[in-house]
């Protein structure tokens, strides 16, 4: 026994064959009455067409529409955007007055706060002349926006002479770096700050390294 159809196509295709066959073998299905049956098999068959094509037609419509409201916009938002530059113009004296326009002066821009400080510096690995170094980056609430790291060495004074000038070694995106061509057999430290435009970052802690 077949099981009655559940996609809509389905049920379209169903009672197209059911209309045609028993329009072609009335005397095989004598309890359809092709006056009263078959007449509303096609009445709700041609009504559920009309209502389909409706939808296609009201989808179709939607499509033009969004696509129309969106070239209005952007022409509505052009002329907005010009009428805006000529008014904050015409009361550059007393910029206050956008307010009456629902707008206001332009802000200045806002000066950017140096990163916060990075922590955890630390070796994860060494070899001949290679050290390879990671770190944790600043608290999120310390500081502005990190654009990159720079990494510094000096050299350890030995028998408790001063200490070198520190120098970038480097610079990293991300909170690791792998440095090549190191000094062999000095002892040298390590530090990283945080930079951005607006400044670098108080040093991190120092990582003393003898390769």
């Amino acid at each position: 026994m077949p099981t009655f159809p559940t996609k809509e196509a389905e049920v379209v295709a169903l009672v197209e064959a059911m209309i045609a066959g028993y329009t072609a073998h009335p005397a095989d299905f004598p309890s359809i009455d092709p006056l009263t049956d078959l007449v509303a098999l096609q009445a709700a068959l041609t009504g559920y067409q009309a209502d389909k094509q409706s939808q296609l037609d009201s989808k179709a419509q939607a499509k033009i529409s969004t696509q129309t409201k969106s070239v209005t916009l952007d022409t509505l938002t052009e002329l907005m955007n010009n009428d805006l530059k000529l008014s904050e113009v015409d009361v550059a004296a007393n910029p206050e007055k956008l307010a009456q326009i629902g707008w206001g002066p332009r802000q200045d821009p806002q000066p950017v706060e140096a990163p916060g400080q990075p922590t955890n510096l630390h070796p994860v690995a060494e070899g001949q002349g290679m050290l390879w170094l990671a770190w944790d980056s600043p608290a999120t609430d310390s500081g502005g926006p990190i654009r990159n790291y720079i990494i510094e060495r000096r050299e350890q004074p030995v028998g408790g002479g001063e200490f070198g000038a520190w120098d970038i070694e480097g610079t990293a995106l991300n909170n690791e770096i792998n440095l090549l061509d190191q000094p062999r057999g000095i002892q040298m430290e390590y530090r990283v700050k945080a930079a951005n435009v607006g400044g670098e970052s108080m040093p991190s802690n120092t990582s003393a390294v003898v390769l």
